[in-house]
């Protein structure tokens, strides 16, 4: 249990009031305020031109904030050169030097920093043996896989030991199979090395496999920092509901709400129960939000206190589950994803079924 006499510990990064433009009219970063702290895992999600990437430039010194300021530590790192940060990188499109070996490429930047040979020898093996690539020490990258490229691509932002380790989208390249086994892999190594790693991504399921926190961007202003699971379960906003997993979306107004209880009103005559979102009271429009995994069907729906009546529209077989495509209160495609257990084979497109869920597991967010 943490000492309550102990002092917080400082964020190793802040960000303070950072803004970005590049014309001089349009900001892609707005007012931006995000702490991070030492050993943390922190991934920057949302779409393209959310300003995610320009947030790790930023940072990693290869642009400059148009204003605010950015800190290491106590030190402002505005004016201060991208190769003074000392910080490692991984792109996506790993940057390796085709003509030096892998063990060449994990050595450069202990070279660039004058250490002694039999330390820099040490350390590229120790290195080499973390990734299990010591046998492909010799190769050229050209010779390897694109997994064992973004290995080595990795390695060389270790191997000198980095404060922090800023990662571009470094997955992106990879087929599905790879990325999810490179996902836990650098997991694995910055929990096993205590790193502090800054992770951009527009891969959602990437994003909630990987960090401590999630920074969730859209339109430069960050929508949404919190855990994996109190962003998927607690989205603030519809924007985050919707880009953080699957999910379903109902238009309604709130009837009635008591401290975080609503009943809400939506279609022709429904009503359901849901937890009320930030900034809402009775009277308001509401953007109901609910995840298909949470949508029960017929018998199963059977006990819920919200029930009613949807149309099939098509099945999708997933193999352990099916997704179930309806139409509900004007939204057709309203889906419940249903284990393939529970699911009655009678039922074809065009019947009606019953959903039901509970109370918790609908938010009523802002509707705009």
């Amino acid at each position: 249990m943490p000492d309550p006499t102990s002092t917080p510990q400082a964020p190793l990064i802040r960000f303070e009031s950072v803004q970005k433009t590049f014309d001089g009219e349009t900001l892609v970063v707005k007012d931006l305020h995000l702490s991070i702290n030492q050993g943390e895992f922190v991934t920057l999600l949302g779409p393209s031109g959310s300003g995610k990437t320009t947030c790790l430039m930023m940072l990693a010194g290869f642009e400059n904030p148009t204003g605010g300021d950015i800190f290491l530590g106590e030190q402002r790192l505005n004016s201060v050169p991208p190769h003074k940060r000392n910080f490692g990188m991984v792109f996506q499109n790993y940057a390796l030097f085709p003509h030096m070996t892998v063990e060449e490429n994990i050595r450069y930047p202990l070279k660039t920093r004058g250490m002694p040979a039999a330390e820099a020898d040490r350390k590229v093996a120790g290195i080499l043996d973390m990734i299990q690539l010591t046998p492909f020490a010799k190769r050229r990258p050209g010779q390897l896989s694109g997994g064992q490229q973004q290995r080595v691509a990795l390695a060389r932002s270790l191997v000198f030991e980095p404060r922090l380790v800023l990662m571009d989208e470094p997955l992106g390249a990879l087929d599905k199979q790879l990325r999810e086994q490179m996902q836990l892999e650098i997991k694995h190594l910055h929990e096993d090395l205590g790193l502090t790693v800054v992770f951009v991504t527009h891969d959602q399921g990437e994003a909630l496999t990987m960090s401590d926190r999630v920074a969730v961007f859209n339109d430069g202003v960050i929508q949404q920092i919190d855990t994996p699971s109190n962003l998927y379960e607690y989205p603030a906003n519809a924007f985050v509901a919707q880009f953080i997993g699957e999910n379903n979306t109902l238009m309604g107004r709130i009837e009635s709400a008591h401290d975080r209880q609503c009943r809400v009103a939506f279609g022709e005559g429904m009503t359901t129960g849901a937890l009320l979102g930030p900034g809402l009271s009775a009277g308001d429009d509401t953007r109901l939000s609910i995840r298909p995994e949470r949508v029960k069907l017929d018998g199963a729906a059977r006990d819920l206190p919200n029930r009613l009546q949807a149309k099939v529209r098509e099945f999708i077989y997933l193999g352990d589950h099916l997704r179930v495509r309806c139409e509900l209160a004007g939204n057709d495609d309203f889906v419940a994803r249903v284990p393939v257990d529970d699911f009655s084979h009678s039922m074809q497109p065009g019947d009606m079924v019953e959903l039901g869920w509970r109370d918790e597991d609908v938010r009523a967010l802002n509707a705009s």
